[in-house]
């Protein structure tokens, strides 16, 4: 709401506020205010390492003598003309018109040449570019004055960060020299240790070396090469084994004697068998049945003798799962004296294998030490190579940013008063009071919130005023505001209804000369242009305009075929435009009302309805006769007009109350003649295609 006040209220309130500042602000008005933006920046003797590390690089420092020459050089840096041309190139000033505008000065004519729109930047730049150091401090302060505070903000802050890379720069470029010299020496560092590294491993070829050599220095790195070998690395894995087949070997005669001398079901190993176990436990139950036989039966019984035999059978089986037992032990025994004495034969085969390389390994170990010399050389210079590269691109300057430079709040000049705020706030109530007293007081529809806020009704579309010429002449022009705030508007109606596009729609106003006519006839005219198949029918049989504006005759028309039964056909007129018809409204009738609230009215409707796609209906207006509101009651849709700066709420709710007696399907409204200036501004947010087009044209010729 209160957004709302201000776009219909915007001059009024400005003028209360400016009314009010007029006395307070005269004689600042007559100069132009200038905004010094200032940065800080510490200047001192030597820059720190980031890395931490230290370097041969020449240090910085100032001799106390020589402090205050050190510190006018610096300044005289940041007076340079370099300096300004860094800042130029980091901003594009060049072609910046704000620049130009904040330095109170015309841009430079396009004609002139680059050199020139530089060398006036370069001017303009070191002219008001203030650079001064406060007494017995390294704080140099950088100002910058213009009439826009965030451009001096941007421009003395640019110096400060400019002043700074500069400096980087230079110590990046002094190092230049070393890094190329430790380049080349890199170069033929990384071609010695190449070489030798082929001469070893020729030598390796040559003589069948193989080895994992272990880069290394001093006495341990033959120490290093031979206990790499692939010799020596065989021996010491074959001895182990062997070892290991020796212990295995003891453990398994062990295990073999203290067989030998114990009996056969007192050994641990037999015992342990599951097999003879289970035997052993098969044999108790035989010898318990037998038992048992024996005590009833004769010697010769069936059953003595049965169980005898099995008995006789489990002894055999266990006899011999205990042999298989301890035959198993020597073969283990047996198996492991094997594998020892064939590892014990490759050792002494290895050891003579070993002795033999070490005689060849003596030229080899020499050309590994001149290989890993090479390799240390060339690391040492590769990491010295890093570090100047490093110390190059990263070790701090000597100059640090202090106070970033803000937009200043206040002119450097001339200075505002205090009852300048007074003034102000007071002149904002004061405007404030009066736009809402107005905007309670005003009842006419200005503005397009109105068509919502006054009258409930959906807004859908805003017509601009024609500025006197012919609504014909407009619309003929595609690229004219009327016509395209019509078609923006045919464009809202496609989607009016869940159906879509009404069939039959109706144009109507509460007064006369509202825009119904020319509404009706570019949203007719509109339509046929997409291809749909429309028909105008002018249903004003008081006042009619349609033949008027659509260029036909009204010898027949609607009147015509309401005191008749002649088909429709026979008084549409065809337009010259394609797909586009127009009944007009035929002779005036003494009675209107009666003819178009008779049954041959909505019988008539409905054939046309069959025949086109729209059908678009000027009625008369609604206020004071019956006709529009008769005919809303037979349509799909009204389109309610309203003149911007002529409709009253009271008359216009009076004739939304009559539409809506007939259950009339008030699609919305449409602000006509709407002149953004005389409805008190906010014409942006309302239309812009003149806006949108004079911007385009003024592109263009450019």
């Amino acid at each position: 709401m209160l957004l709302g006040v201000w776009r219909r209220n915007r001059w009024l309130i400005l003028g209360i506020v400016v009314f009010a500042l007029v006395a307070a602000v005269i004689v600042t008005l007559l100069q132009t205010p200038r905004y010094t933006a200032v940065a800080s920046v510490q200047i001192d003797d030597q820059g720190q390492q980031v890395l931490g590390e230290e370097f041969d690089q020449q240090s910085e420092v100032t001799p106390g003598g020589q402090a205050e020459l050190f510190l006018n050089t610096q300044l005289e840096i940041l007076r340079s003309r370099n300096l300004a041309q860094r800042v130029m190139r980091k901003l594009q000033l060049e072609g910046n018109e704000r620049f130009y505008a904040a330095m109170g000065v015309s841009p430079p004519d396009p004609d002139i040449s680059r050199t020139e729109r530089r060398e006036m930047v370069l001017e303009l730049l070191q002219t008001d570019m203030s650079a001064f150091l406060p007494r017995n401090t390294r704080i140099a302060r950088i100002g910058f004055t213009s009439t826009d505070p965030q451009m001096s903000a941007r421009i003395a802050n640019a110096f400060a960060e400019e002043f700074i890379q500069a400096n980087l720069q230079r110590r990046f470029d002094g190092s230049a020299y070393a890094r190329n010299f430790t380049s080349e020496r890199l170069e033929e560092a990384r071609v010695r240790l190449e070489t030798s590294e082929r001469e070893l491993n020729a030598y390796a070829r040559q003589a069948g070396l193989i080895r994992g050599r272990n880069s290394g220095s001093g006495d341990g790195d033959k120490d290093s090469a031979m206990g790499s070998s692939v010799t020596v690395s065989s021996l010491m894995q074959v001895n182990e084994a062997a070892n290991q087949a020796e212990a295995a070997r003891i453990a398994a005669e062990g295990r073999w004697r203290t067989e030998q001398s114990t009996p056969v079901f007192s050994s641990r190993a037999v015992l342990e068998n599951p097999t003879v176990q289970a035997l052993m436990t098969r044999r108790a139950e035989l010898e318990g049945q037998l038992e048992v036989a024996r005590a009833r039966y004769l010697p010769d019984h069936p059953q003595v003798k049965q169980g005898e035999t099995e008995l006789k059978e489990i002894r055999q089986q266990l006899n011999g799962v205990a042999a298989s037992v301890r035959n198993s032990i020597r073969s283990d025994y047996a198996a492991a004296a094997a594998a020892e004495q064939r590892l014990r034969e490759q050792v002494r085969k290895l050891k003579g294998d070993t002795l033999a390389e070490q005689d060849r390994s003596v030229r080899y170990n020499t050309l590994a030490r001149e290989a890993d010399t090479n390799r240390s050389i060339y690391e040492g210079l590769l990491q010295r190579y890093r570090e100047l590269n490093a110390s190059a691109g990263v070790s701090s300057s000597n100059l640090s940013v202090i106070d970033v430079a803000d937009p200043p709040l206040e002119p450097a000049s001339p200075s505002l008063p205090l009852n300048l705020a007074v003034a102000l706030a007071s002149g904002i109530l004061r405007a404030g009071v009066a736009a809402l007293l107005r905007d309670q007081l005003d009842d006419t529809v200005r503005v397009p919130d109105d068509l919502e806020d006054k009258l409930g009704l959906p807004r859908l579309g805003v017509i601009p005023d024609s500025e006197g010429d012919e609504p014909s002449e407009t619309l003929a022009d595609p690229t004219s505001p009327v016509a395209e705030a019509y078609g923006s508007l045919r464009g809202v109606l496609l989607y009016a209804t869940r159906s879509g596009l009404p069939r039959l729609l109706q144009v109507t106003s509460a007064q006369p000369a509202e825009g119904k006519s020319t509404s009706a006839y570019a949203i007719a005219s509109g339509y046929a242009r997409q291809g749909r198949k429309v028909l105008l029918v002018d249903a004003d049989l008081r006042r009619p305009s349609v033949h008027r504006v659509a260029g036909v005759e009204n010898r027949r028309g609607l009147s015509s075929l309401l005191v008749s039964d002649d088909p429709a056909s026979s008084a549409i007129v065809p337009s010259v435009e394609p797909n586009f018809s127009v009944l007009p409204s035929g002779p005036i009738p003494p009675s209107p009302t009666e003819l178009l609230t008779a049954p041959r009215m909505a019988a008539l409707l409905e054939e046309l309805a069959g025949t086109h796609e729209v059908v678009v209906i000027d009625s008369p207006p609604v206020l004071g006769l019956a006709d529009a509101p008769a005919l809303a009651a037979l349509v799909d849709g009204v389109v309610f007009v309203v003149e911007a700066q002529r409709g009253r709420r009271g008359a216009l709710k009076t004739a939304l109350r009559r539409l809506k007696a007939v259950d009339a399907t008030l699609l919305g409204a449409v602000l006509t003649k709407f002149d953004a200036v005389k409805a008190g501004g906010g014409a942006a947010d309302y239309y812009c295609y003149d806006q949108y087009r004079y911007a385009s044209n003024e592109g263009a010729a450019r």
